[in-house]
Order: C-alpha cells, then structure tokens, then sequence
C-alpha cells in the first residue's frame, strides 16, 4: 500500500510517529468504508489521491483546536480537485468518548468563528463511538468507529454534489446497520481495522455485502 503524504501536527517533527496511525486510518477507510460500502461516496476520493491526512500528537486540546483551524484554513484554500476532504487524527487527546463528543461544540464554534458554517461541515469517528439508547457492544456503533479519534473535515458543496448523483443517501444509515449486523462483532473483528492491526483480516467484507443482498 502506498501511503498518502502526512501533515506531521501539532508541533512535533517526528514522521514516524504520524506514519503508523495515518496507515491504520487508511486501512480502516479500504477495508470497512469502503470496503462495507459505508459511504458510497468516500471510494472517488479516496482513488483520485483528494482525501489529506493529518496526525495531531498533542494531547492538549488548545492544540487540537489550533491545528484544526490550520486545517480548515488549508482545506478551503486548495483547488478541490486537490484536495477534497481532510482527516484529523488525534493520536493522544480525546481519547475517552464522551470527552471528545463534548470537544464536538467547540469544533462547531470555531466553524462559526472562521465563517465556514455552510462551506465546511465537521463530522467525528471515534473507537468507542455509541448511538444514544445502545449498549456499548452493539455492532452498529462500528458504522461510526475509527482506528483512532477523527474529524472529517467535507466541503459542503462536495456534499451537495454527492447527493444529488446519490439521491437515496437518506437510506444509507439504514443500510449500514443492517451491513453491520450481518457482518457481526466477529466479523467486525476480523477485518482487522483497529490501531496496529496489520494487513490480515478482510475476508469478511463479502459475507457481509452477501447477508444483505437483496
């Protein structure tokens, strides 16, 4: 696999250390996004070389803050057939939770302070992502489950265009949960998508897009 170049963050000059979890993050996008269909619209800019990866190496979150400010400022500066979307990994902050769902606000409200609401949109992934009203082992929590804690930074204008090439998105979160539950914690397990996971696992994608086949 050839690896996307890496934004080394938050003030550390070591590539190494962004290396590992940019990897795992790809695999994660290869193997259950795209490889479970789970956003039909992540394969064109993943194939097309548009998705920018960053690793933050803080564990502070004024930091985080700061860097994801120079990221949204680089997004919406650079042509989008460039760069389409961004990814950033927090590699040692916000690790529980319900501490980065609460980060989530503030996310928001730097969106507003740099008068992007409307032109970027800001969503989240997380290892221990829970669905209100689900216990913590529900297999459909991994729909929104990362190697790592992620904000996915989209253009709301690539938004605008996906779905009108793919006019059921409404019908895509459903979907996803019955993907889910016929690919089973097991087999969730087996693609082998969590941090230093390796390149085994996989075989389980087709089971899983034959279980809900109509």
């Amino acid at each position: 696999m050839t690896l996307p170049l890496a934004s080394t963050a938050a003030r550390s000059s070591d590539p190494a250390a962004s290396s590992p979890l940019i990897h795992d993050t790809v695999r994660w996008l290869e193997r259950a996004v795209i490889g479970l269909n789970l956003c039909p619209f992540a394969k064109g800019v993943h194939v097309k070389g548009q998705i920018h990866y960053a690793v933050a190496l803080t564990p502070h979150v004024d930091e985080v803050i700061e860097l994801l400010r120079e990221e949204l400022a680089a997004l919406v500066a650079a042509p989008a057939q460039e760069r389409d979307t961004s990814l950033l990994i927090l590699a040692h902050c916000l690790q529980d939770f319900l501490d980065f769902n609460d980060f989530l606000g503030q996310a928001d409200a730097l969106l507003e302070e740099m008068e992007l609401a409307g032109t970027v949109q800001i969503a989240s992934f997380h290892p221990q992502f829970q669905f209100a009203g689900t216990d913590a082992d529900d297999v459909t929590n991994c729909t929104n489950r990362s190697p790592y804690p992620t904000l996915h930074l989209l253009r709301e204008e690539s938004i605008d265009r996906a779905v009108e090439v793919f006019p059921e998105a409404e019908s895509i979160f459903e979907r996803n949960m019955q993907v889910l539950e016929a690919l089973g914690t097991k087999g969730w397990a087996a693609l082998g998508v969590g941090p230093g996971d390796g390149d085994g696992g996989g075989g389980d994608v087709d089971t899983a897009m034959r279980a809900v086949a109509p």
